[in-house]
């Protein structure tokens, strides 16, 4: 793999790395979720000074990037220690699960799906900084551009179709048109029973406040104009009746207030994620 082309990771990824690593250095204890690896991955030394990491302007998007990453290894740990072995992630990016939580990693193997440049540059990152690669850490370089199956992919990379898996899909569909997360949802119906994917999406712009609609629709001008624009938004009762459509009768829908619930009524920093993303949660039977 070190020798495809190194292509440094999207702006979008390191972004999401860097908010993990601020809600460290500027939020009050307890820390809702610890991750200051991105950060060291991505090198750069000024980054405090980016216009997008200013501790108030990025106030409710890094909760809302913590919110998600904890629900996230919340659910692994659960499904790790109730047996499941193997954990996939569609469109790692520079998630840092198996630098950082060896205690549970070490136990499972874990699949990084991403685009082959960046995934090579992260690669040598990680052995830049000091990381070794273990034999359970599986990468899995898929050019989405050209239609390659991750399926078949993740299968040569040593994925057993006939063991159960948890499958998590974060920061993804909005990219994706209805018709392309409805495939999806159907290839993960095919899992092997006991397994679990969980997708975030974002909500419908009607269902938000007015500040945060007006975000949101700042967000997606600047996505359309950096050329990946947001493709689907959702109502809740739509996604859940699209994974009955595909086949799950366990499916579940985690609400902006169930993560408020979760990880911020308790705090008294007015620390909120808001209310624009949500997760589905579906599982094989």
């Amino acid at each position: 793999m070190l020798d495809e082309k190194i292509i440094a990771p999207e702006h979008t990824a390191v972004r999401v790395a860097l908010w993990r690593a601020l809600h460290v250095q500027v939020d009050v204890a307890p820390y809702i979720f610890v991750d200051e690896v991105g950060m060291k991955l991505v090198g750069d030394q000024n980054w405090r000074n980016r216009p997008d990491m200013n501790q108030d302007f990025s106030k409710s998007m890094r909760a809302s990037i913590v919110a998600r990453a904890r629900f996230i290894e919340d659910l692994v740990e659960e499904q790790v220690n109730r047996g499941v072995t193997q954990y996939v992630i569609l469109g790692a990016g520079l998630d840092t699960f198996a630098q950082r939580r060896s205690d549970i990693a070490s136990k499972i193997d874990i699949y990084e799906v991403d685009q082959p440049g960046p995934q090579v540059w992260k690669i040598r990152r990680l052995i830049d900084t000091g990381f070794t690669i273990p034999e359970w850490l599986h990468f899995v370089p898929v050019d989405f551009e050209t239609s390659e199956s991750w399926w078949e992919k993740l299968t040569v990379a040593g994925f057993d179709k006939e063991r159960s898996a948890v499958v998590i899909s974060s920061g993804v569909s909005m990219y994706l048109t209805k018709e392309a997360n409805l495939s999806m949802l159907k290839q993960m119906s095919f899992l092997a029973q006991g397994s679990t994917f969980a997708l975030t999406f974002l909500h419908a712009l009607d269902l938000l406040p007015t500040q945060e609609r007006s975000t949101m629709e700042f967000v997606m001008k600047k996505a359309q104009e950096s050329g990946t624009p947001f493709r689907s938004l959702f109502f809740p009762d739509e996604i859940l009746e699209m994974a009955k459509s595909a086949g799950f009768k366990n499916n579940h829908y985690v609400s902006a207030n169930d993560l408020y619930q979760m990880y911020f009524s308790h705090r008294l920093d007015g620390l909120n994620a808001g209310t624009a993303e949500g997760f589905l949660v579906v599982q094989t039977q």
